[in-house]
C-alpha cells in the first residue's frame, strides 16, 4: 500500500464515529467505471465496491458491500418483485471536474423534464454520495460514507431543520418522525411505540424516499439535525442495498416504491364490510360449541339487529377447529355473508377448505408467522394465492408482522389489544403512518379483544367506520363484542356509523383502486392533500385524517369528552356533515366542537361529490339498474369532479383490465346556480348496468316553501330536465332524482336556486 493510500486509510479509521469503531467506512473513489448495462455504474474505494443503478427517472439502486464481497438479494420470497425496467433513461457521465464526477438524467416521468445528478467526490475526498435536483440543490445527500461493519451498516444523510419524515410501516402511536428514533422491526410490542408492521422505507419532505431492500431489523434515526451525524440509519447486516425514489410530492415517492415492491391488493367489496371474528367450535374461553348452530346464531343476530356485516372468521382461538364447512359456508352465504379461517399453523387443507367450503377470508396468528421477516411474507403470500388458486375470487388475508411487500398480500392489523381510551388514541395516527408507507389496508379489532366498555366499544367503532378495514372480535373479554351485545342507545348508535360505511362504499371503493393502481393510501394523513401546509407536516394533526380526499375525521379519544378540541381545518371550506347547514373556513383550529356520545366529528369539503348507496346492509344487496345512485353534492365556487370506480367487486377479473370509470363533473359560480354533469359509464366489467338512475342530494342554502306533497316552490328551484322531480329532505339538503337513462350516456344538469344570506361562517333564513 503506497503512503498516500495508507494517509486516506489512516484518516478514515479517525475520523470515524463512536458507533462505528471496529469498522471502515467507504473512502476516497479509487476506481469508476460504466458498465454494459444502460444507465449502471461501479464505484470502487479502497475498503468497499459501489454499484450505482438509474433505474429509471424516479429511481435510483444504490448498493455497497466491503470489497471482495458479492452483491446479494436478502432472502426468498423477494420483496423486490419489479426486476425488469425499461430502457429509456439516458445518462451523460462527466468526469472532467477536479473535485467530483456527476452522473445526470431526466425524469421523464415528472412531466417537467425534471434533471437530477449525481455527485461522487474525487479523492482524496471519502465517497459520500449526493443527488441535486433542477435547481441544484441537494435532494439526497449523505453526510459521512457508508460503514460497513460486522453485524451492521449505517448510512448517515444530511437532516435539514425544515425538514420532516414518514414512514417506517405501522408504528404504533406515531406518524412523523422528526426528533425521534423508530424502531423497524419484528416485535411483540402492540401498544404505542410498538412495531407491528414495520418496514424499511421513509420519505421526506426534502423530496426522496428511501427503501432498505433487507429483511434484517434496523433503526432510524431522526434526532439530531447536527452534522456531521444528521439522518442515521442502520440496519442489521453487514450489506447495504437501497432503493432511492426522488419525487418532490410524497405521491410521488410511494408511486415508485410502491412499483418495487408491489401495489396494495385491491380487496374484495365484502373485505371493506364489517368483519366478525371468535371461536366456534371448541371455545377455551366460552365453552363447547357448534360451527354451524352458533355461527348461524351470529349472522342471524346481524339480520335482525339491521346491521350490515361482509364476513364471519369460525375458529379463531387457540386449538378451535371447526366442523360443517361446506353447510355453515352456505347458511352464510344465503345471508350475503362469506365465511373466513384462522390459522395457527401451516396452511395444508387449502384445496378443500377454499373449494368446498367457500373460505374467502385468512387471518394468520403468530404462532404460525411470528417470526416475521421473510417467513411472514411468506405466509402471507401462501394464504393470499391458496384463496386464488382454488376459486375466482381476489385473495383477502389479514396478518400482523408485515413488512415491505406485505401490502400487496394483506391487510396488516396493530395487534391484540385492550378495549381502552389509550387504545383508541395510539390508533388515530397509527393508520396514518401505515399509509404513508403504502400499508393501505390496515386496521385493529373494535375495542380491542380484551376489556372494554359499552363507551369506548362505541366511541371506537365511530373511529373505525373510517378506518381502511374494520373487524371485531369475541372470546377473549368477559363478554362479546358484536355490535349489538350493550344494548341501547349503543346499538342504534352503531348502527348508524355501520350504515354510513356502509353507504359510502362506491365512495371509498374508488380510493381503493386508486390504491391499487398508484400506491396512494385510501385514508390519508392531512400532509398527502396538503403539503405545501406545514401544520400538517407535525403532530398537531396525528389526531385527525382524511377518509379518500373529501372527509376529514377527527374521532373522540378523551374519556367523559363531550367536546372535541383541536380540530385542524386545512384549506378551503368544510361542511359540518351533521349539521349541512354548517360550514367552516380552513386553515383554523375548532376548539369545543360538539360531540356527544352519537356524534363523531366529521367534516366534507365544499366541491365534494359522494357517490353513495342507498340502505343496504350488504353489497349484494344493490341493483344497479334497479337502484339510483345517490350523489351526495356539496357545491362550491369553481369546478370539482369526481371519477367512480367500479368492477365486478368480487374476482380477479380488473386485473385484466375489466372495471368501468364515470366522471362526475360540479360546477358553480356562487349558491344560486349548479351545472352538474353525469359521465358516460366507460369500461367494460359482469355486472355493469346498462341503465341507471341518479339522486342528487344538493346541499344547497335556499328560501324555499314547501308543498303539501313535500316539494320545493319551482320559484326556489328549476331544473332543465324536465323529468326530473324535485323535493326536500331537509332545511338544506334538495333532492333531485334523475329517471335512469343509458349508461353509454351523458346528460348535464342545470339547477338554479335562490340562496340565503351568509352571517358568519353559518348560513341562516333570510326574513
Amino acid at each position: 500500500m503506497n503512503s498516500v493510500k495508507l494517509l486516506n486509510l489512516l484518516a478514515l479509521l479517525l475520523a470515524a464515529t463512536p458507533t462505528n469503531v471496529g469498522a471502515i467506512p467507504a473512502g476516497p473513489v479509487t476506481s469508476f467505471e460504466r458498465l454494459p448495462t444502460n444507465g449502471q455504474f461501479r464505484i470502487l474505494t479502497e475498503t468497499t465496491t459501489t454499484l450505482l443503478s438509474i433505474l429509471a427517472g424516479d429511481t435510483v439502486r444504490l448498493q455497497t458491500v466491503k470489497r471482495g464481497d458479492a452483491f446479494t438479494e436478502p432472502g426468498k420470497p423477494s420483496i423486490v418483485i419489479k426486476t425488469k425496467w425499461e430502457d429509456d433513461v439516458t445518462s451523460t457521465v462527466d468526469e472532467t471536474n477536479d473535485k467530483e464526477i456527476t452522473v445526470s438524467w431526466v425524469n421523464k416521468k415528472e412531466g417537467s423534464n425534471a434533471r437530477y445528478t449525481v455527485h461522487i467526490p474525487k479523492a482524496p475526498a471519502a465517497l459520500k454520495v449526493a443527488i441535486t435536483g433542477t435547481n441544484g440543490n441537494a435532494v439526497y445527500e449523505e453526510s459521512l460514507p457508508i460503514d460497513i461493519g460486522v453485524n451492521y451498516t449505517s448510512q448517515y444523510l444530511t437532516h435539514g431543520g425544515e425538514e420532516q419524515f414518514f414512514g417506517g410501516g405501522m408504528q404504533n402511536g406515531r406518524f412523523t418522525h422528526k426528533f425521534n428514533t423508530i424502531k423497524v422491526e419484528r416485535s411483540d410490542n402492540w401498544d404505542d411505540k410498538g412495531t407491528p408492521n414495520s418496514s424499511p422505507f421513509y420519505m421526506s419532505t426534502k423530496g426522496y424516499g428511501i427503501f432498505r431492500n433487507t429483511f434484517s431489523p434496523g433503526t432510524y434515526d431522526f434526532t439530531t439535525t447536527k452534522a456531521p451525524n444528521g439522518v442515521v440509519t442502520t440496519h442489521a447486516e453487514p450489506r447495504f442495498d437501497a432503493y432511492i425514489f426522488l419525487s418532490p410530492s410524497l405521491k410521488g415517492i410511494l408511486d415508485p416504491f410502491t412499483q418495487v415492491t408491489g401495489r396494495p391488493f385491491l380487496p374484495p367489496m365484502y373485505g371493506l364490510e364489517l368483519g366478525d371474528s371468535d371461536c366456534y367450535l371448541h371455545n377455551a374461553n366460552r365453552g363447547e360449541r357448534r360451527t354451524l348452530s352458533y355461527t348461524t346464531e351470529i349472522a342471524d343476530g346481524y339480520v335482525e339487529n339491521d346491521m350490515p356485516v361482509g364476513w364471519l372468521l369460525v375458529n379463531d382461538g387457540y386449538g378451535c377447529g371447526y366442523e360443517d364447512l361446506p353447510e355453515t359456508a352456505a347458511m352464510l352465504a344465503s345471508r350475503n355473508i362469506s365465511m373466513g379461517l384462522w390459522t395457527e399453523f401451516d396452511l395444508t387443507n387449502q384445496p378443500y377448505e377454499v373449494q368446498e367450503g367457500q373460505v374467502r377470508v385468512r387471518k394468520l396468528d403468530e404462532k404460525w408467522i411470528g417470526e416475521g421477516y421473510e417467513f411472514a411474507l411468506s405466509g402471507c403470500e401462501i394464504a393470499y394465492n391458496g384463496i386464488e388458486d382454488y376459486s375466482d375470487a381476489r385473495g383477502f388475508v389479514w396478518t400482523v408482522e408485515g413488512w415491505a411487500g406485505t401490502q400487496r398480500c394483506s391487510v396488516m392489523w396493530s395487534g391484540d389489544q385492550k378495549g381502552t381510551w389509550e387504545n383508541i388514541r395510539v390508533h388515530i395516527p397509527t393508520f396514518q403512518g401505515a399509509g404513508l408507507s403504502a400499508q393501505a389496508w390496515t386496521s385493529g379489532d373494535i375495542d380491542g379483544i380484551w376489556t372494554g366498555s359499552a363507551i369506548t366499544y362505541t366511541r371506537d367503532l365511530q373511529h373505525k367506520a373510517f378506518a381502511p378495514v374494520v373487524m371485531s372480535m369475541s372470546g377473549w373479554a368477559p363478554f362479546d363484542k358484536q355490535p349489538w351485545r350493550y344494548g341501547e342507545p349503543y346499538t342504534s348508535i352503531n348502527r348508524k356509523y355501520l350504515k354510513l360505511r356502509q353507504s359510502l362504499l362506491p365512495y371509498f371503493y374508488s380510493f381503493a383502486a386508486e390504491a391499487y393502481f398508484k400506491g396512494i393510501p385510501p385514508i390519508r394523513a392531512l400532509v398527502l392533500e396538503y403539503p405545501n401546509d406545514p401544520v400538517t407536516w407535525t403532530t398537531a394533526v396525528q389526531y385527525e385524517f382524511l377518509f379518500g380526499t373529501q372527509f376529514l375525521v377527527a374521532p373522540v379519544y378523551t374519556e367523559g369528552a363531550v367536546v372535541r378540541n383541536g380540530i385542524y381545518l386545512p384549506e378551503g371550506t368544510w361542511f359540518d356533515y351533521w349539521r349541512g347547514g354548517v360550514r367552516y373556513h380552513g386553515n383554523q383550529v375548532l376548539n369545543g366542537f360538539p360531540a356527544p356520545l352519537d356524534t363523531l366529528p366529521l367534516f366534507v369539503k365544499a366541491g365534494s361529490i359522494i357517490p353513495m348507496w342507498g340502505n343496504v346492509n350488504s353489497f349484494r344487496e344493490v341493483d344497479k339498474e334497479r337502484d339510483d345512485l345517490i350523489l351526495d353534492l356539496y357545491p362550491a365556487s369553481g369546478a370539482f369532479e369526481f371519477d367512480l370506480y367500479e368492477d365486478d367487486m368480487v374476482t380477479r377479473k380488473h386485473r385484466v383490465g375489466e372495471y368501468s370509470y364515470q366522471k362526475f363533473t360540479m360546477t358553480s359560480s356562487g349558491d344560486d346556480k349548479v351545472e352538474f354533469d353525469i359521465g358516460q359509464v366507460v369500461g367494460e366489467y359482469t355486472g355493469k348496468p346498462a341503465i341507471r338512475g341518479y339522486k342528487l342530494k344538493v346541499h344547497a342554502d335556499l328560501v324555499f316553501t314547501q308543498t303539501v306533497e313535500n316539494t320545493v316552490d319551482v320559484k326556489n328551484v328549476e331544473c332543465n330536465i324536465v323529468d326530473a322531480v324535485i323535493s326536500l329532505e331537509k332545511d338544506n339538503v334538495i333532492l333531485v332524482r334523475i329517471p335512469r337513462f343509458a349508461t353509454s350516456e351523458s346528460k348535464h344538469i342545470v339547477l338554479s336556486m335562490r340562496p340565503r344570506a351568509v352571517v358568519g361562517n353559518n348560513f341562516v333564513f333570510q326574513n
